[in-house]
């Protein structure tokens, strides 16, 4: 047959079966038509229907569709789903007792993190070590992203473990390296290809993940999920806490951030915000109480935005109260059990626990907020309050929602309600079109404000970011050293007056144990966050009483302040004390008529 001839036959063929369809097409009703070895002309309706009943019957007896998925564990009941990997039994993904090291970098939600991955490869088997030497396994990580002096450390270090991964190749203990966390997600290309230095990366809603991705590298093979959630709270994980001598600890209420500030890669690497429910919450910190823990750090990246939405009775439709001047990048959220609520409920748990919170947005402090910090004794008088920046100008090019204006009111405002509270911040130096003129009012904000503690940066572009996209990052490095560091003297010289304040007071201490520099001294924190160095010796068990007793980490010891720096306080314990006793006599001294 010719081409043509081809075509020809083609086209009859296809106009027959057009013409067949449109046949077909105004048929409602097609009787249905059953396949057997006989022809069914002439077949009487009580035959056809004995055939079909001995069709039914044969098809029942053979293999069923469950015959050919056998042995796949995934199972759907109740509406719930189970995403067990069928290609993974049970029994390769546990741990079997192999050795896993972790080394966390960055901010405290890498801490909480890795809390929460330990739990998960707990309960798979897997045993933790705190000697790299006799990793059996995989070597994790968790990354800070955020500064470039911090990721470059990083990148050596990868570089020191890979080295000792190779000498290790032909033993019969070869190690693994992982790295979960924010880093993983962001760089995931130039660590798995480009690099070739890890085997696992686990982005931070992956960690459920891990016992399959250790299972699938002890097999030789480079592994990696950075999918990010829109409902991963691990809610349901209770993190494996080590903190030291276990007497604080930090309880994560929400992840991801909504803010996209312009130089702010967090929404990119941790997802958008979404918040744990209050109800696991509080189970948590009262197992900690039960566990005697006296101090619990509520942990998110945008803490004050907490927001529960799991239960029908918190989706109404009240709109989110801002602090007063500041706006959002997105629409104003509606409904929830927010923060205020949630603080109350942590707050009544137990009075002798003090209850901090980080990392907060200054758009998130409404006066209900506030006036419940006020009156509860075990809610620290302490808020960060991170600025960035003094400049309105600067502060709009990095997203920020506010003005100097609206910061410096907000400011005026916590004081008022919270008498005596301490003030911490965050700022950054030399960002995007940063003057001469922005700096000095980031240094009169400093001044003006007058903070206990401070974090100061030089700013370094990331990529993903707005100002990567929009901005031009044109302060030079010199520059923005110069200025941080003229930041920092400044900071100082403030915190070293307000600290100054604080000499000839008693201060209540939660003791963290030896100070660093001298096993002579103890070291705690006050109710505000200020560092308490005071020798150690032995103090009376309560106020005005002759016996005495040692003073161990976790206890609650009065410090008459002696003197002070700008990082620190010191002075000498006068006795035992509690929070609980601590708060009722200062509500008595400020009630006395």
């Amino acid at each position: 047959c010719t081409y043509r001839q081809l075509s020809m036959k083609h086209h009859r063929s296809l106009k027959s079966l057009l013409i067949i369809s449109q046949h077909w097409l105004p048929v409602r009703r097609i009787q249905p038509r059953y396949c057997s070895n006989v022809a069914n002309t002439g077949v009487t309706p009580r035959n056809h229907k004995a055939s079909v009943d001995k069709l039914k019957t044969v098809l029942s007896s053979g293999p069923s569709f469950q015959d050919f998925i056998r042995g796949v564990p995934v199972k759907i009941s109740d509406g719930e789903f189970s995403d067990k990997h069928c290609y993974l039994s049970e029994a390769l993904e546990m741990g079997n007792s192999r050795k896993v090291y972790f080394e966390t970098y960055g901010c405290q939600m890498n801490v909480n993190d890795t809390e929460i991955a330990w739990s998960i490869l707990q309960r798979k088997g897997y045993q933790r070590t705190l000697d790299l030497n006799q990793v059996q396994m995989s070597l994790h990580f968790f990354f800070c992203h955020d500064r470039e002096k911090a990721e470059q450390t990083i990148w050596n270090r990868l570089k020191e473990l890979t080295a000792m991964k190779k000498k290790r190749l032909k033993s019969h203990t070869p190690m693994k390296i992982g790295i979960l966390g924010c880093m993983a997600e962001r760089l995931k290309t130039e660590l798995l290809e480009r690099e070739k230095l890890v085997d696992v990366l686990a982005g931070p809603d992956a960690y459920r993940d891990l016992p399959r991705l250790l299972t699938v590298a002890d097999g030789g093979h480079q592994v990696s999920n950075v999918l990010l959630s829109l409902e991963e709270t691990y809610a349901d994980i209770m993190p494996v806490h080590q903190a030291p001598q276990g007497f604080s600890a930090f309880v994560s209420i929400m992840r991801g951030c909504d803010n996209m500030c312009s130089y702010c890669i967090v929404p990119f690497t941790r997802g958008r915000e979404r918040s744990r429910p209050v109800s696991s919450i509080l189970e948590e910190i009262r197992m900690l109480s039960d566990q005697g823990v006296k101090e619990v750090t509520l942990l998110g990246q945008n803490v004050n935005s907490y927001r529960d939405m799991s239960g029908e009775q918190f989706c109404g439709s009240d709109l989110t109260n801002l602090s007063r001047g500041f706006k959002t990048a997105y629409r104003t959220k509606r409904g929830g059990l927010r923060f205020a609520h949630l603080l109350d409920a942590v707050s009544r748990i137990d009075p002798d626990m003090r209850i901090r919170f980080t990392s907060p947005h200054p758009k998130d402090f409404p006066d209900e907020v506030l006036h419940l910090i006020a009156e509860r004794g075990n809610i620290c008088k302490q808020i960060h309050l991170p600025a960035q920046s003094g400049s309105s100008q600067v502060l709009k090019a990095m997203r920020r929602g506010y003005t100097r204006e609206a910061y410096l009111d907000l400011v005026d405002n916590v004081k008022r309600i919270i008498p005596g509270v301490s003030l911490s911040s965050d700022f950054i130096s030399g960002f995007c079109g940063e003057t001469e003129d922005d700096h000095q009012q980031t240094l009169s904000l400093i001044r003006e404000v007058g903070y206990n503690v401070g974090f100061l940066f030089a700013y370094s572009m990331r990529k993903k970011t707005h100002a990567y996209h929009r901005l031009h990052d044109d302060v030079p490095a010199e520059v923005k050293q110069w200025r941080l560091e003229e930041c920092i003297t400044v900071f100082r010289e403030e915190a070293a007056r307000v600290n100054a304040a604080f000499i000839g007071s008693t201060q209540l201490v939660l003791v963290e144990g030896e100070s660093k520099r001298s096993a002579s001294d103890l070291c705690g924190r006050t109710d505000g966050n200020m560092k308490v160095i005071f020798p150690k010796e032995e103090v009376a068990v309560q106020p005005a009483e002759s016996n005495s007793a040692p003073i161990s980490a976790g206890d609650y010891v009065l410090v008459k302040i002696l003197s002070s720096s700008s990082q620190s306080l010191r002075g000498r314990a006068l006795s035992h004390s509690s929070l609980r006793q601590h708060t009722d006599e200062h509500v008595a001294t400020h009630t006395q008529p």
